[in-house]
Parts: structure tokens; C-alpha cells; sequence
């Protein structure tokens, strides 16, 4: 069984690369920003300019925090890639999430489209397999994921998921709700590890 970190040092941030979100969840990424800088926690993301992706970055950088960014080599003009923070280039997809996994303690999603999706979907995948225990946790205003939670549940109905797959992730409204979830999932997970390691 995948050990957890025993504290969190960076936090993953999957979300959408578009300047035509909602501006609520622009500010809401920054808001993210602003507090995983404040927070100490170093910032992990897809390394773009653009959406919410870059709203976060940047904020998190005017803060005074630690932002790692990483791109493909074929996203970079697409994305802008945003050079005033640490950032590194990649060949590809695969060796982007596979980087920004093993760069990240914990995983935070925000509104995204079909790329989060993908995202999201691996990364649980991986927690269902137990290759990981690390936090997740969905920011979900105006129920904006119920319609994958609802997904995942219709899995579970049907016998292809276990049930305690649902409780693989946490699912906040408020923006302000993410980092103390964050260190709430680190906190039980550890203390299950430890309980399971006496055992």
C-alpha cells in the first residue's frame, strides 16, 4: 500500500487553461494562489499563462510564493508558458503528469474542462490502485462536479467500484475550505498509516 507524505510541502493544481471561464473561478484561482503562498506551500501546476492555470501561478508568485510550472514543448506558445516563474519543458503529456505527480504532496482541482477531466480521472485511477494516498481535493462551487461525482457513485452502483472509492477525495464550495481539507486528508491519512504499520 502507497505511504503518504508526512506533511505537505507542494500541492498539485489541475484546472482549466481558458481566459473565457467564469470570472468567479478566475478570482477564486487566485484567491488559491494568494493562499498557497501565504500557507508556505509550494505551487505545482501545468506552467500556461492562460485560464485559471495562470491566475493561480501568477498570484501565487505575486505573493511571494514558490510556483513550479511544467509545460510540453508543443503547449508552450498555446499556453504561453509563464516565464517569470520556475518552469520546466517536457516532451510530452505523459511526462508532464508524471513529473507534476511526483512533485506534489497533495492535489487540488479547480473548474477545468475535457484536460482536468483526463487529469482527475488518472490521478484517482492511481488512488483506487493504491499507488498513491496523497490528499485530493475538488473545488466545487455551484455544484460544479456533481455531474462526475454522480459518475463515479453510478460506477460504485453498479459493482465496477468499490464503495470506499468515494471516499478518495474531498469536495469543498468555498475556495477558503481547500488547504485546511488538504491538511485534514494528510493528517488522517498518516494516522491510518501509522495505525496500519502497528498492526
Amino acid at each position: 500500500m502507497a505511504q503518504p507524505a508526512a506533511s505537505l510541502a507542494s500541492v498539485c493544481v489541475f484546472c482549466g487553461s481558458s481566459d473565457a471561464a467564469d470570472p468567479q473561478f478566475l478570482s477564486a484561482a487566485r484567491t488559491l494562489g494568494t493562499g498557497l503562498a501565504k500557507a508556505d506551500l509550494k505551487l505545482v501546476y501545468g506552467g500556461g499563462g492562460v485560464g485559471l492555470m495562470g491566475a493561480c501561478a501568477r498570484a501565487a508568485s505575486q505573493a511571494g510564493g514558490q510556483v513550479l510550472g511544467i509545460i510540453p514543448d508543443f503547449l508552450v506558445g498555446r499556453e504561453r508558458a509563464l516565464e517569470t516563474v520556475e518552469h520546466v519543458i517536457v516532451t510530452s503529456m505523459h511526462q508532464r503528469k508524471m513529473m507534476m505527480f511526483e512533485r506534489s504532496d497533495a492535489f487540488v482541482i479547480l473548474p477545468g474542462g475535457i484536460g482536468t477531466l483526463e487529469e482527475v480521472v488518472e490521478l484517482l485511477s492511481w488512488r483506487r490502485l493504491e499507488l498513491h494516498a496523497k490528499p485530493v481535493v475538488f473545488y466545487n462551487p455551484r455544484n460544479f462536479w456533481k455531474t462526475l461525482f454522480d459518475c463515479f457513485q453510478m460506477t460504485v452502483d453498479e459493482k465496477l467500484t468499490p464503495p470506499d472509492f468515494m471516499h478518495s477525495w474531498r469536495s469543498v464550495e468555498r475556495i477558503e475550505e481547500i488547504i485546511p481539507a488538504l491538511h485534514d486528508m494528510a493528517a488522517s491519512a498518516g494516522g491510518a498509516a501509522a495505525i496500519a504499520r502497528k498492526a
